[in-house]
C-alpha cells in the first residue's frame, strides 16, 4: 500500500519543489498537488508548466495519484446562480485536465453544499435542487473523466449535503458511471459517524483515501490533529480497509497543518501512517 501527501497540508503559494523534496525526503511515493484560483496549479496554468511539475516529481522519485482543489467553495458546484455553476464545472474540467497531464489517475471534488463556513459568501441551497444539480453537473463530467483515464472521487466534507454512506452510495449508483465515486476522508467522518463503516459500506466505489484525525474534545477546524492523537479508530479502519480488499494510496491530510514549520508534520505523522500500513497488512493476513 502506498502513501502520500496531499498538499492541502500547505498553501496554495507554497513552491512546489520545496513540498516535493520534504515529501521524497520523509519517505512518501506520492504527492497530491491542489488547483487553485491563482497557485502554483491553476485553471491559467500551461500544459508545459503542468508536464515540468510532472517531471519534477518523477526526478525525485514521487508519484502524483490525485488532484485537488480548492477553489470549489468558493465556486459552488450547486449554487442557485448558473453563472457560478458554470465556473464551478469548467473548474473541475480544467483539473480533469491537470490530472490526466500528471499523470494522475484520480481528482478530489466538492460535490457542491448545502451550506457553510468556508466561502466568504456562503450561500444556502435547498437540499433536493442540490442533489439534483450536482448528479447532473457529475454525469456531465464524467464524460470528460472517461475521456481522460481520470476518476472523480467526491469527498466527504462540512458540506452540510451528502451526510450518510447510504445516501452518498445510492447517489453514485443513480449516477452509474465507474468513472464516479468516493474520495473518502476518515477524519471527516467521525463529524457525523464512523469511517470504519463508510468504508464498509461504500466498498468498491472509493477512488482514494485521506488519513487524517479529529478529536471531539476540542472544537471546530481546530480539532483536526495528528494521527493517533484524536478519535479515529484506526486499528478498525485499518481492518476495513483489508475486508473491502482497496489497495490504492493512503494518503496524509494535515489541515489545518502546524502553525510553525508545518513541514515538520510530514515527518511527525510518517511513523502513524507506516503503522496504519502495517495494520492493514495485519488484517489482510487475518482474512
Amino acid at each position: 500500500m502506498k502513501q502520500g501527501i496531499s498538499l492541502f497540508s500547505f498553501s496554495e503559494t507554497t513552491d512546489v519543489r520545496w513540498m516535493f523534496e520534504h515529501a521524497q525526503k520523509a519517505g512518501y511515493d506520492g504527492v497530491e498537488p491542489v488547483m487553485s484560483e491563482s497557485g502554483y496549479l491553476n485553471p491559467s496554468t500551461s500544459q508545459k508548466e503542468i508536464l515540468a511539475m510532472r517531471r519534477m516529481a518523477e526526478d525525485l522519485g514521487l508519484e502524483i495519484p490525485s488532484v485537488g482543489v480548492w477553489s470549489l467553495w468558493e465556486n459552488n458546484l450547486v449554487s442557485d446562480q448558473e453563472s457560478i455553476r458554470n465556473k464551478a464545472f469548467s473548474i473541475v474540467q480544467k483539473q480533469i485536465e491537470a490530472a490526466h497531464l500528471l499523470g494522475a489517475d484520480t481528482i478530489l471534488v466538492v460535490p457542491g453544499y448545502v451550506g457553510c463556513s468556508f466561502a466568504s459568501k456562503p450561500e444556502k441551497i435547498r437540499y433536493d435542487i442540490a442533489y439534483e444539480r450536482s448528479q447532473d453537473a457529475l454525469s456531465r463530467l464524467s464524460r470528460d473523466a472517461q475521456q481522460a483515464g481520470v476518476a472523480i472521487g467526491i469527498e466527504n466534507v462540512w458540506n452540510r449535503f451528502l451526510l450518510s454512506p447510504l445516501e452518498i452510495r445510492r447517489f453514485l449508483d443513480e449516477i452509474g458511471s465507474d468513472c464516479v465515486g468516493m474520495y473518502l476522508d476518515v477524519g471527516n467522518v467521525i463529524y457525523t459517524g464512523y469511517p470504519e463503516q463508510w468504508i464498509e459500506l461504500l466498498a468498491g466505489r472509493i477512488k482514494k483515501l485521506h488519513m487524517s484525525d479529529y478529536r471531539f474534545d476540542q472544537a471546530g477546524i481546530g480539532a483536526f490533529v495528528d494521527l493517533f492523537a484524536g478519535d479515529v479508530d484506526f486499528p478498525a479502519v485499518a481492518e476495513a480497509i483489508a475486508k473491502i480488499g482497496y489497495d490504492d494510496y493512503i494518503t496524509l491530510e494535515m489541515l489545518p497543518n502546524y502553525k510553525q514549520f508545518p513541514e515538520v508534520s510530514l515527518y511527525a505523522d510518517k511513523y502513524a501512517m507506516d503503522k496504519i500500513a502495517e495494520l492493514v497488512t495485519q488484517a489482510k493476513a487475518s482474512f
